[in-house]
């Protein structure tokens, strides 16, 4: 067998191994590796002398270290800080999800997809050609497999190189190579016949995916760089010392040329009125906007100052918020008064503090009223506007040219603010206008009140939804004060009477003399019904009604009432001080009072608090505060503290915060102090096992209430 045959030659062909040759061979072998050995040291040797100057020798233990280095898909290249614009905010927002990907190598295609128009185009094309190919070549004569006579030849070849080693493997090979050597003589017969058939042309193998191939069209434009070169900008170099008296010259040149702008102003007007009265034409005038340079960085000061403050006060601020005095528990039913802010201006030293009002809305707002209460040394006024995130700087500030004697904040447009000035006059300041002037202001014309407004207070809307006022002075006048348009209306609601007070007249005349207001306050819930207070000490129960005659006449005071409140809970019941030294709680259907408290020493203010119907301050001429509570205390005050400290001071007014447990304290210097009550001054029922408490105003009428019938004769009628 052939195959046999083959095999044994290749088997004898690696035989020499186990010979004389195989051992001379592996003697070859053994002395060429000992010559690579020895050059691979001598290059090893060299390779270990030879180093970097600047490479890092690290010790054995050092380079056995791990190092694990975690390979992840974000791209560390990747900006961090790209911003863009959102136009639903309106703000520019940071753009958090990034592309990670990172491309390295872009190639254009010129593939189309096999289901497209063009693809089906081409495929059509490529059909029509093959079908109008000749048909020759479908006819053509079958030529022998290539496959097998290639392998012929190839048995041929190594028929004839295989040696014969056995008789038989040689006659075997003989008659094979006769019989092929026939066959090839006839095959080369055949063909010097045969003229050879024509090449058939190469088809080009459709592509077997969904794509098909086409040349790109696409016009590539080529790079084109442009260069510019200019001039370096021109620089100059400065520099200067600053002084105190550089930094004041420039305020006063910026001074200056305000005073400068506004007088150019005010010039425009006119030359505009001598071209009318010229032409007999009307000019329109507009003026142009005056924009400051220090408006522009106004609001980003204001905020600078802010953290400033927050910063400074901060100690303070963590106290009005969480310190509570834990020794009230050792002191029984007595409380204290911790002092917080304390509100002082410069240009306020020498003026006494008239009246405190809090925001209805902003309830860290409170306004100021500053003037004198001796009408010897009458001058200038202010009204400033503070709030307990800045103690430093009042918000707002205005200057008039009368001292401010009383103030009150609408309760509807916290904005409006109405005053009364020591001349007589009332004002409406809107905080909204950047304006010192105010909005309104009464006038000689528009009936203003001939002696000192003591206080001021506003009321609901009237018909016509126009807000109105109403103040009492000294001229024994209590006016209704309405906003229409741009004016103040005045109506006269009731003028006091002085009884037993006539003067002889000229020609035996008797004249009637007014009685001086001091103090009003109007009811909670009935609208129509107010009391007044008078210099006599006197208290008039009035209604809008009658403007003749007095409702009621309490005999109160043996001088000046210088306070009358409504109590915020119960609708009968109204507190007075006065200058003799007492403050008295009323029932407004008893004439004689319920509850006299002696304080040694002038009242000058009293207040109830809006979180409870029996707790009421009051500060006297001496420098204290009084704060008291019924329902825990009825005969004295559960604290009283030292608030002024200076000699020949004075505390003037007391306010209670609407929503925080504080108080704001005025004093003849122009100082407002802030103070925080106790537990103790703010005592809630106690809860009971099994029982919830009860909270609301509710609660708080019958508390007083209990009081009150306790107070009250067992004849006393009460009038419902």
């Amino acid at each position: 067998m052939p195959a046999k045959a083959a095999d044994k030659r290749r088997k004898g062909q690696g035989a020499p191994s186990g010979g004389k040759a195989g051992k001379a061979g592996k003697a070859g072998h053994k002395k060429r590796d000992e010559d690579i050995s020895e050059t691979g040291e001598d290059d090893l040797a060299a390779r270990a002398v030879v180093r970097s100057p600047d490479q890092l020798r690290l010790t054995e233990a050092e380079l056995k270290v791990e190092v694990t280095r975690t390979l992840t898909a974000d791209n560390p290249h990747i900006p961090r800080n790209i911003v863009r614009f959102s136009f639903k905010e309106r703000a520019y927002k940071l753009v958090d999800d990034m592309d990670q990907t990172a491309i390295h190598l872009t190639l254009d295609g010129y593939l189309i997809h096999k289901d497209s128009d063009e693809g089906r185009r081409q495929s059509i094309r490529s059909s029509t050609e093959a079908e109008q190919a000749p048909v020759e070549e479908e006819e053509a004569p079958v030529e022998p497999p290539v496959e097998a006579s290639a392998e012929a030849t190839e048995e041929a070849e190594t028929k004839d190189e295989e040696p014969t080693e056995e008789a038989e493997a040689a006659e075997e090979g003989g008659r094979a190579e006769a019989a092929e050597a026939a066959g090839a003589e006839a095959a080369e017969a055949a063909e010097a016949e045969e003229p050879p058939p024509p090449k058939k042309p190469e088809k080009k193998l459709a592509n077997q995916f969904n794509f098909i191939e086409r040349g790109s069209t696409t016009y590539k434009y080529p790079l084109r760089e442009k260069g510019l070169q200019t001039d370096p900008a021109p620089f100059e170099t400065f520099s200067a010392n600053v002084n105190q008296w550089c930094i004041y010259d420039a305020y006063m040149e910026e001074l200056e040329r305000i005073e400068k702008a506004k007088e150019k102003e005010k010039a425009k007007p006119v030359a505009g009125k001598k071209e009318e009265m010229k032409t007999g034409r009307k000019l329109s005038y507009v003026e142009p906007p005056h924009t400051d340079s220090l408006s522009k960085v106004a609001k980003a000061a204001k905020i600078a100052e802010r953290m400033v403050n927050l910063n400074t006060f901060d100690d303070i601020a963590q106290d009005f918020k969480y310190f509570e005095d834990a020794s009230d528990e050792y002191r029984g039913q007595e409380g204290t008064l911790l002092p917080l802010w304390k509100f002082q201006y410069e240009k306020t030293k020498k003026l006494a503090v008239t009246a405190i009002s809090w925001n209805p809305k902003y309830k860290d707002l409170f306004a100021v009223g500053y003037g004198s209460y001796d009408f010897m040394k009458q001058g200038h006024g202010m009204l400033l506007v503070y709030t307990l995130k800045n103690p430093s700087f009042p918000e707002y500030s205005f200057s008039s040219e009368s001292g401010i004697m009383c103030l009150d904040f609408h309760s509807d447009h916290p904005h409006l603010l109405a005053v009364g000035f020591y001349d007589g006059n009332v004002a409406i300041y809107n905080l909204k206008k950047a304006s010192s002037q105010p909005s309104y202001k009464s006038s000689a014309k528009s009936g203003k009140h001939t002696e000192p407004v003591w206080q001021v207070k506003w009321q609901k809307d009237d018909a016509d939804n126009n807000s109105n006022f109403f103040s009492v002075s000294s001229d024994g006048r209590i006016v209704s004060w309405t906003l229409v348009k741009n004016e103040l209306v005045h109506m006269d609601v009731i003028k006091l009477s002085a009884d037993g007070t006539a003067m002889q007249g000229p020609e035996g005349l008797q004249l009637q003399m007014l009685g001086s207001g001091t103090s009003f306050d109007f009811h909670k819930k009935i609208d129509y019904l107010f009391l007044v207070g008078t210099e006599e000490g006197k208290i008039y129960k009035c209604s809008k009604s009658y403007s003749n005659q007095f409702l009621d006449v309490f005999e109160a005071h043996h001088m000046a009432v210088d306070s009358v409140s409504w109590n915020p809970f119960h609708l009968k019941v109204f507190i007075s001080c006065s200058s003799d030294w007492t403050v008295k709680i009323w029932d407004h259907t008893i004439k004689t009072p319920m509850f006299v408290y002696d304080l040694s020493t002038a009242v000058g203010d009293v207040a109830w608090s809006p979180y409870s119907s029996t707790v009421f301050a009051a500060v006297t001429t001496d420098g204290q505060a009084h704060v008291f509570d019924l329902n825990v205390n009825k005969v004295e005050p559960l604290c009283t503290q030292l608030v002024v400290t200076r000699k020949k001071n004075k505390t003037t007014h007391v306010q209670f915060n609407p929503v925080h447990p504080i108080i704001a304290v005025g004093d003849e210097r122009g100082l407002i102090t802030c103070l925080k009550l106790s537990p103790n001054l703010r005592k809630k029922p106690k809860e009971k096992k099994g029982q919830e408490v009860k909270k609301g105003p509710e609660v708080e009428i019958a508390k007083l209430e209990k009081l009150l019938s306790l107070v009250r004769g067992p004849g006393s009628k009460e009038e419902k």
